[in-house]
C-alpha cells in the first residue's frame, strides 16, 4: 500500500441532514442545539430549527418560518445565522435575501427569541443605508457590557457590493456601517480558492464563468468584548479591530482602517468562534481542516479530516465541545455549470476541545 495523507482530530457525528443544506449552528447554555437553512435553492420547509430527540423541529414554531408578506417583521425569510448568547436568548439573523437576491425591503432583521418561553421578544430591522441592495447579512456577535443594552456586530459578506461590519446599538436599534468597502472587509483580489484540489469559481449553466468573490464573513469576538476578529470569505487573511473604535462614530470610516490589526494567514475560513480563554477557532475549507489561533497569534491545526467538506459555522457548547456544520457548500450547482455535486447527508460534527465558550457578559 502506498503512503497516503494523514488525517487527525477526533470528530463525532452529532446529526446527519438528509434534507435542505444547513449553514448555522449554535448550542445554548443548557445544551439545546439550533440550526438554520438559508434558501439557496433547496426545498426549505423551515429556515430555523431545533434538533430535538434526533429530529428537526421548526423553531420557535412553523408559523414563524412561513413568510408572511403582510408581517415580514415577525416571519423569517432566509436565515443565515443563529447565535445563543449563553443567558437565555437565541439570536436569529435573517438575510431576507433568498438565492442571494436583493434583500426584501423591510425583511432583513435581527431577532431575539426568549429560550424560556420560545417566543420572539424583540426584532431589529434596518434602514436602506445600512442594509444595501447588495447586502448579504452573514454572521453576528454580541457584547452586553457596553451601552445600556449592549451592541451587536454583523458582517456584510456581499458578492456584488461593499463588505462591511454593521454595528447595532441594542438599546434603540440604531445601526451603521463601518469599514465599508475597506481592504480588510473586501475579497482578496489575488486569492484563488482551491477546494478538493480544484479551483473554486462561479460556473454558470450557460457555460460562463467568473471569479468567486465574497466579502467579510468570518466573525469572532474576544472574551472581554474589546476586540472583533473578522475575515472575508475569499481570503486567507485574519484581521481584528477594537470594538470601541467601531462604535465611535467620531472616527471617520476612512480613518478606521488605520486601527485594523493584521494577524497573518489563517487559511480560508467560513465560520469562526472564540473560547473563554481567547482562542479563535476557524475553518480552513481549502484543506479540510480546523485551526486554533491563540491570543499571541500562534496557529495550530487541530483537525484535518476528509469528512470536513467545507466547515461552515462553529459553536462551543457547555460540554466543552466545538460543534461545526459541514455542508459541502463548494459542491453547489452554481460552481459546477448547474450540476449539484453535493452528497447527502450534510453533517453536524463535534470535537472535544476542553474549553468553554466566550460569553458576551461578565
Amino acid at each position: 500500500m502506498l503512503p497516503s495523507e494523514r488525517y487527525f482530530g477526533n470528530l463525532e457525528l452529532v446529526h446527519a441532514f438528509y434534507g435542505a443544506m444547513p449553514t448555522g449552528v449554535t448550542v445554548s447554555e443548557t445544551g439545546r442545539i439550533f440550526v438554520c437553512f438559508p434558501k439557496w435553492g433547496d426545498d426549505v420547509a423551515f429556515t430555523v430549527a431545533e434538533i430535538v430527540g434526533g429530529k428537526l423541529q421548526p423553531y420557535p414554531n412553523l408559523q414563524s418560518n412561513v413568510v408572511n408578506p403582510a408581517n415580514l417583521k415577525m416571519t423569517f425569510i432566509s436565515v443565515q445565522s443563529v447565535v445563543a448568547d449563553g443567558r437565555g436568548t437565541l439570536w436569529i439573523l435573517d438575510t431576507a435575501a433568498p438565492n442571494f437576491s436583493e434583500p426584501v425591503i423591510g425583511g432583513a432583521k435581527l431577532v431575539a427569541v426568549d429560550l424560556n418561553t420560545n417566543t420572539i421578544r424583540r426584532v431589529y430591522t434596518f434602514t436602506e443605508d445600512v442594509v444595501l441592495a447588495t447586502t448579504y447579512l452573514n454572521d453576528v456577535r454580541f457584547d452586553y457590557r457596553v451601552g445600556t443594552a449592549g451592541y451587536a456586530y454583523i458582517t456584510d459578506s456581499s458578492s456584488k457590493g461593499p463588505g462591511a461590519i454593521i454595528v447595532v446599538d441594542l438599546s434603540n436599534g440604531n445601526a451603521f456601517r463601518r469599514l465599508n468597502g475597506a481592504t480588510s472587509t473586501s475579497p482578496d483580489p489575488y486569492f484563488l480558492p482551491k477546494v478538493e484540489g480544484r479551483i473554486l469559481m462561479n460556473r454558470n449553466k450557460d457555460g460562463s464563468t467568473s471569479p468567486f468573490r465574497l466579502a467579510s464573513d468570518s466573525l469572532a469576538i474576544s472574551p472581554d468584548g474589546k476586540k472583533l476578529f473578522y475575515a472575508p470569505l475569499t481570503s486567507r487573511h485574519l484581521f481584528s479591530i477594537s470594538t470601541e473604535a467601531l462604535r465611535d462614530r467620531n472616527i471617520p470610516d476612512k480613518e478606521l482602517s488605520s486601527q485594523v490589526q493584521y494577524w497573518g494567514e489563517k487559511g480560508a475560513s467560513d465560520g469562526m468562534i472564540t473560547d473563554a480563554k481567547g482562542n479563535v477557532y476557524a475553518g480552513d475549507y481549502e484543506n479540510n481542516s480546523i485551526r486554533k489561533i491563540d491570543p499571541n497569534g500562534r496557529m495550530e491545526t487541530i483537525a484535518h479530516d476528509q469528512r470536513i467538506l467545507w466547515p461552515d459555522t462553529f459553536s462551543i457548547g457547555p460540554d466543552q465541545y466545538l460543534y461545526v456544520i459541514v455542508n459541502q457548500l463548494h459542491r453547489q450547482p452554481r460552481f459546477h455549470y448547474g450540476k449539484d455535486l453535493r452528497q447527502k447527508p450534510y453533517s453536524l460534527l463535534r470535537m472535544k476541545i476542553g474549553e468553554f465558550p466566550a460569553r458576551p457578559f461578565s
